[in-house]
């Protein structure tokens, strides 16, 4: 059954440009606070894919993307990134990892933080940053302080580095819709798709329901991973 189960979510297809793989995940187990999460969960992210994570809560998602992205190191197995482990530093400068909060500083404006994470996460890349604002329709919040935004304007600052010039092709999203609108939300879902169909691919976590997504899109549910 483990194997039936496992075979599913092997996502071994090959995606537009490229037969190897953008990102692996190889016997994973992940545990947190002496309580095990998920175990010996492994598939393969391709060019042109999108994995939608999904399952109950506290079954995981977000640690396995912090697996993913290098932020946290599993129990056992491993993670490669265009087939190199992410020892050493190697992940951060080859993906984009938006995170469950908005991660902006609140006293910058809105030009500010973007500038600031752009130089963060893409250093020496240059990027037109009225234009990724305006692609979240933030043109004229450029010089306001973050502390007086919604909860929804702060993440479309966080989503607007999806907009950036020179951004790495893989994205790792925690919960991206969360705080946006119904047309936030086509909004990206378009623009996570056309990101996969032009060579990209995507990991997220969302309890939302996917109306629009790339053609080669998968769920993992791993609430079938569990222990």
């Amino acid at each position: 059954m483990r194997e039936a189960m496992q075979e599913r979510y092997i996502l071994d297809g090959a995606g537009p440009g490229t037969n190897h793989p953008v990102l692996s995940a190889v016997g994973l187990t992940c545990e947190r606070d002496q309580r095990r999460l998920f175990t010996d969960l492994s598939f393969q992210l391709h060019a042109g894919q999108m994995v939608r994570v999904c399952g109950p809560n506290g079954c995981g998602k977000s640690s396995l993307l912090r697996l993913l992205c290098g932020l946290a190191r599993p129990t056992a197995g491993q993670v490669e990134l265009y087939g190199q482990s992410g020892q050493g530093g190697q992940f951060p400068p080859r993906l984009l990892w938006i995170g469950h909060a908005a991660g902006i500083k609140a006293v910058l404006t809105v030009e500010e933080n973007l500038a600031w994470l752009g130089a963060l996460h893409m250093p020496g890349a240059h990027s037109p940053i009225k234009q990724a604002l305006a692609a979240v329709g933030l043109s004229g919040f450029e010089d306001t302080p973050c502390h007086a935004l919604s909860a929804g304007q702060q993440r479309r600052v966080a989503l607007a580095r999806l907009y950036l010039r020179d951004v790495p092709r893989l994205w790792l999203l925690d919960e991206p819709f969360t705080a946006l609108d119904a047309a936030g939300t086509e909004y990206l879902e378009a623009h996570l798709s056309q990101h996969c169909e032009g060579g990209g691919a995507v990991v997220l976590t969302t309890h939302h329901k996917l109306t629009r997504h790339a053609s080669d899109y998968a769920d993992l549910d791993l609430g079938l991973y569990t222990t």
